[in-house]
């Protein structure tokens, strides 16, 4: 009894005010006596609102409903939406004040929205989360702080709503990337791409039209037709390309609320999607410094929720990361040569070169892309302006590795290997446009 109707009333700041009001007309009638009875009918006033206030929201009006509405799985960097479904249930117009509780992850402490409602009336309420890390978030209860139309006290009612959600790797934005993948994404209009040799998966016999390369006339075919036919050609399927990411210290490094392991993995898990598209094989392997999840490269449709429920576990290992392992691995495990795209970082040429003989080795057998990532913080410092000696000092030391990233994309062209010098933000984007030229190229 003692919670029900004590615990959950709360004062609001006009009881705060009026009570100051009413305090304030005793003071001037201590030094002005007539004014003592008008402070006395103010004081009555206000014991008689606050009665009926009270008597309304505990003993007339009905408790508001709510429920939460949200996916089961959360895209993790995207924006979600979380609906709430709030209904007065009572036959007076009041103003609600909502407050869900969100998970710790998000150390939000001042979320509250308020509402006023009719008369049995019902809204849907939206509001947007933007989760930064993979894992479970766990939801609370809803909160609802009635209020009269005079204002003076709340009530508190507690809609349970306590559920659990699974933040995945971003999946939200698969869809847009996969439109884009059938466009030229590299933009800059038509241009013409030079192929390293031509496809020769057959798809079927078409009549010659003006255009066509003479070369492909099926001459057993035109002569029982009559008229000239040729042999169409598509791109080849069912290529092989294996995401590699390294789980190392280095990935850990956070820009813009997500870690470069994160960026790494909603890029790879987009680029599953194109890849099956295309009707290629996709894989996965992690690696720190020992090896994480290995999936064997298929174009089964399941292959996509494979790798969404490997990426939803890796974490970032704060070891050195072990190429030579990878090197082993890579050899016993593909024994058809695949597109290798690894998904790592440098910070110097030094740490490059410890590692470039495995990735050589690597390259030998695969065509291998590996893609790092610009520090942005130093970009923005490199280019800042110098306004005192201890800014030009930053200011070179910034120029000087953010110049060191850039001989690290030349040591990897001089031994062959593809690489990617890309911001956190445009990784997606160029990692599918290097994709699709590979594609394109018929290199794989």
């Amino acid at each position: 009894m003692i919670k029900k109707y004590i615990g959950n009333l709360f004062i609001t700041t006009r009881f705060y005010i009026s009570a100051g009001l009413c305090a304030l007309t005793f003071i001037a009638s201590f030094f002005v006596p007539v004014f003592f009875p008008v402070a006395k009918i103010f004081f009555t006033a206000f014991i008689i609102l606050i009665a009926a206030d009270y008597f309304f929201l505990f003993v007339i009006s009905k408790a508001p409903s709510a429920r939460r509405e949200m996916g089961d799985r959360l895209s993790n960097a995207d924006e979600n939406i979380v609906t709430l479904v709030v209904k007065n249930n009572s036959a007076y117009t009041v103003n609600i004040e909502l407050i869900d509780e969100l998970p710790f992850q998000f150390q939000e402490r001042g979320f509250a929205i308020t509402k006023n409602f009719l008369p049995r009336q019902q809204q849907n309420i939206t509001y947007s989360i933007t989760p930064t890390q993979r894992g479970l978030y766990e939801f609370g209860n809803i909160l609802l702080y009635v209020q009269s139309q005079l204002g003076l006290v709340l009530r508190r009612h507690i809609a349970e709503a306590a559920e659990q959600a699974q933040v995945y790797p971003s999946f939200l934005h698969q869809q847009s990337y996969q439109l884009l993948s059938n466009a030229t994404i590299e933009g800059g209009g038509n241009r013409r791409i030079r192929k390293i040799g031509q496809s020769m998966e057959f798809e079927q016999i078409k009549d010659y039209i003006n255009g066509d390369d003479i070369r492909t006339i099926n001459w057993k075919a035109t002569a029982r037709k009559g008229s000239l036919m040729v042999n169409n050609y598509v791109d080849e399927k069912s290529q092989q390309v294996y995401c590699i990411i390294d789980k190392g210290r280095l990935m850990k490094m956070p820009f813009a609320g997500l870690s470069l392991l994160d960026y790494a993995i909603n890029t790879v898990l987009t680029l599953s999607n194109v890849c099956l598209q295309k009707q290629d094989k996709i894989g996965l392997i992690s690696f720190s410094n020992k090896m994480g999840s290995i999936i064997a490269a298929n174009r089964n449709p399941i292959q996509k929720e494979n790798i969404m429920q490997a990426l939803y576990k890796e974490k970032t290992d704060f070891l050195e990361s072990d190429f030579e392992m990878l090197y082993t691995q890579v050899r016993h495990k593909i024994k058809q040569r695949s597109l290798l795209i690894l998904f790592t970082n440098f910070e110097s040429v030094n740490g490059l070169k410890r590692q470039i003989a495995y990735l050589r080795s690597i390259a030998r057998h695969h065509l291998l892309l590996v893609v790092f990532f610009e520090n942005t913080e130093l970009n923005k410092l490199s280019n800042a302006e110098a306004n005192n000696i201890e800014d030009v000092y930053v200011k070179t030391i910034a120029s000087k590795f953010v110049y060191e990233k850039r001989l690290l994309v030349k040591e990897l062209q001089q031994y062959g290997i593809a690489s990617i010098l890309t911001s956190p933000q445009q990784l997606t984007i160029n990692t599918l446009n290097r994709y699709l030229k590979f594609k394109a190229q018929q290199a794989i």
